[in-house]
């Protein structure tokens, strides 16, 4: 059972299953059917740095490159998976990524998309101005809907 389905208990994180407690570090300090046995050290996870900034949790694998763009004049609103690369969204979208990963919208400046470039396809995070209303927000979902598909449809075209 994936540790995601599990529970955390004070400041460990829990498996669901067999209930095996894992400390911060990655460490195993419980299993549940030896309440007596002290874990050792060769029980353990993988542990990820986790930073919230922005009202988005950033995960780094390993030591992180770079801290977290400052994207505090923005709000996330959705995230999509997009069978396409960068350039194919860029294309669509009509304008470069920046510094931060973001690409703002010539025709809706106040619509950010953040990509994550993943090996076959890419995270995009739909990011909004913070006091557009809730008409622009669904405004913003369909636009960023509509260049989803296009940017799919531009990649298979690329990869024929």
């Amino acid at each position: 059972m994936r540790l995601s389905h599990g529970f955390v208990r004070g400041e460990a994180l829990s498996c669901i299953y067999h209930g095996w407690s894992y400390s911060v570090s990655g460490g195993c300090i419980r299993i549940p059917a030896h309440p007596d046995l002290v874990p050792p050290e060769t029980i353990r996870v993988a542990v990820q740095q986790i930073e919230e900034a922005g009202g988005i949790l950033w995960a780094a694998v390993g030591q992180p490159a770079t801290q977290p763009p400052q994207l505090d004049e923005l709000a996330p609103l959705r995230s999509l998976s997009v069978d396409a690369d960068v350039a194919a969204i860029e294309a669509t979208a009509g304008a470069k990524i920046d510094a931060r990963g973001l690409i703002r919208l010539p025709e809706f400046p106040w619509i950010g998309l953040l990509l994550a470039p993943q090996e076959k396809h890419t995270l995009l995070l739909l990011m909004i101005d913070r006091d557009r209303s809730p008409a622009d927000r669904i405004a913003a979902s369909r636009t960023v809907e509509s260049i989803r598909r296009a940017a799919e449809e531009r990649h298979r075209e690329i990869a024929e």
